[in-house]
């Protein structure tokens, strides 16, 4: 397919040297807005009536906020917690999931210099032990935090007791949403916000953990205004066609609650906040939701678009309610298979849609996130693009690979300290944040055709005969080869002879197989993926196929689908031993000798 949107052409100045490469845009970044209040403002007075959010209530009904009616709730609730001494060194958390209340608090408190700290649901929804949360409580020490329904969430604010914070649900109350509502705009309020500055603090975002324990990433006004600023000169389409999302990605992680939020407010475009999942059950909602929207832009995470393809390709009105207006699909935090990409050009064609431009980025919650963007049109998946306008990448040579850092003004300053204040970040010599991610050029002469991610330097490992295994590579070829009964896979074979993985089947395309069809299916797809790729860092010799889907609560998974490799080994190492027994059980599948 082919895109007529407007897009920035791609123009990057390359220092290549013998330690590492240096790629910088050439287009100039423009200074950014002040803050992220400042486009609510304009909006409000600007297209007052315009939604700006929307959600379906318990009824099913779809309850709309306005651009006017956000300002003043956000005026009303940041003058409510200035009155009640809320403090500017104690961020406020927030537990609930994606919501119009939720939104409006975290809003408010960035307006007037309190720093917002969303927490995932899981940590307080799904979580038995409560660790996660009460590390991050540890860190914080919340004076206030909010929760839509404080019965749902009693157990996790039981743990967060020796704290005291004072509760702001949605319900009635002392301070609930609506008595905080009652107060007007003040003064203080307004001195407040007209004291916002680039560098105030405006979120404490919480890593996923995935290498040890959640970390408090700060993010300044700065950091979430110029991210925007250099997503708007990459898609200047931007201007002419406000954005209509709608996301279930969860505002506790940059993808959702920086890149997708953000870009909705900065652009003066409308969020739809989708409460589906990319698990079954729930994915229905998800493309219900899309098709009674009919979004301008698709956003997900690729076990998202395998999922919800897999539907539409069963459903033609429900496709054509997708696809009608439109114009993106866009993934991250992880590649796209390519399989996965053509099904959904497939659909888009069969309902007339043949105009639709598939896009990745890159970056971190140590980014905001954007550090790298496919502002062009690519055939295949897996490009994450050039460096964004005021960023300059650093491919450093690390063994025999680049890990890719990252210098610009949407690097974080640091972690939050408790009590207050930063613990520095990490930079090296040159400035430049490690990211711990590694990429290679698409082309070396042709720098502009830009990067392709390839994995994450932890996750990396060598076989017994020093031969080192791309993971990343490696686990996509496979979930590529099993398409579409696989949703992901999990390389085995550090120090071992060869390689071998565990599947975690897609139970849409998986359901009405029996475990023999389904392994058979596997081992077929394996043995052509072993033919075309013979070398030992690819080959694979052994499979198990896992019904037990990855668990969240052990930190398997995410809540945005990024698998975490090493702990799936870790809490899988007795299905792992299975795999490399001299003599296997019947349920190991065979792939080569």
């Amino acid at each position: 397919m082919r895109s007529s949107l407007a897009l920035l052409e791609p123009r990057i100045r390359t220092t290549v040297r013998e330690d590492a490469i240096l790629l910088t845009s050439e287009t100039p970044l423009p200074t950014p807005t002040r803050c992220v209040g400042d486009w609510l403002v304009r909006w409000a007075a600007l297209q007052p009536e315009q939604t700006f959010l929307a959600e379906h209530d318990t009824a099913g009904a779809l309850r709309r906020l306005s651009y006017a009616d956000a300002l003043a709730r956000v005026e009303s609730v940041a003058s409510a917690l200035l009155e009640r001494g809320a403090p500017a060194d104690r961020p406020i958390l927030v537990l609930s999931d994606n919501g119009i209340d939720a939104a409006v608090v975290a809003l408010a408190a960035m307006h007037v210099g309190i720093p917002v700290a969303p927490v995932s649901s899981a940590y307080s929804l799904v979580s038995t032990t409560f660790g996660r949360l009460r590390t991050i409580a540890a860190a914080t020490a919340p004076r206030w935090v909010f929760v839509d329904d404080p019965r749902r969430y009693a157990a996790a604010l039981a743990a967060l007791a020796d704290h005291d914070p004072v509760v702001v649900s949605s319900q009635f109350g002392a301070h609930g949403l609506p008595e905080l509502l009652r107060t007007p705009r003040s003064a203080a309020c307004e001195r407040a916000f007209a004291a916002i500055g680039p560098d105030t603090v405006a979120k404490i975002l919480f890593t996923s953990g995935s290498t040890g324990e959640p970390k408090g990433v700060v993010n300044t006004q700065r950091m979430l205004t110029a991210n925007q600023e250099s997503l708007a000169i990459c898609w200047p389409f931007l201007a002419a066609t406000p954005p209509v999302v709608v996301d279930w990605l969860p505002w506790s992680h940059t993808f959702g609650g920086n890149h997708n939020f953000f870009l909705v407010l900065r652009n003066g475009g409308t969020m739809v906040i989708d409460r589906g999942r990319p698990v079954p059950g729930l994915i229905e909602t998800t493309v219900r939701n899309l098709a009674d929207v009919s979004p301008t832009i698709w956003v997900n995470v690729p076990r998202g678009f395998d999922q919800a393809i897999a539907l539409l390709e069963r459903d033609p009105a429900a496709a054509r309610g997708v696809f009608a207006n439109l114009q993106v699909v866009f993934y991250a935090a992880a590649a796209l298979a390519p399989s996965t990409r053509a099904r959904i050009e497939a659909v888009a064609r069969g309902v007339g849609k043949g105009d639709i431009f598939f896009t990745s980025s890159w970056g971190s919650t140590e980014t905001a996130p954007l550090a790298t963007s496919a502002h062009f049109v690519t055939e295949g998946t897996g490009h994450i693009g050039v460096p964004v306008p005021g960023v300059t990448l650093k491919l450093a040579r690390v063994q025999d690979r680049f890990e890719i850092r990252v210098h610009g003004p949407n690097v974080t300053p640091g972690y939050w300290r408790a009590g207050g204040g930063l613990e520095p970040i990490a930079l090296d010599e040159e400035g430049f944040l490690p990211t711990g991610d590694a990429g290679r050029l698409v082309d070396a002469a042709r720098p502009e055709q830009g990067l392709v991610f390839v994995g994450r330097l932890g996750e990396n490992f060598k076989l017994s005969s020093g031969t080192w295994v791309n993971v990343a590579h490696v686990r996509l070829a496979v979930v590529e080869a099993c398409a579409p009964f696989v949703l992901d896979a999990v390389i085995a074979g550090h120090d071992r002879d060869a390689l071998a993985v565990l599947l975690f089947p897609a139970p849409a395309a998986c359901s009405g197989l029996t475990d023999e069809d389904l392994h058979a299916r596997i081992v077929a797809a394996l043995r052509e993926h072993n033919r075309t790729r013979p070398g030992a860092s690819e080959r694979i010799v052994r499979a198990l196929v896992l019904r037990e889907p990855l668990v969240l609560d052990e930190g398997e998974t995410t809540d945005k689908g990024y698998t975490n490799q090493r702990r799936v080994l870790e809490r899988r190492a007795a299905d792992v031993k299975r795999l490399f027994a001299p003599i296997p059980d019947a349920g190991v599948l065979a792939i080569a000798d």
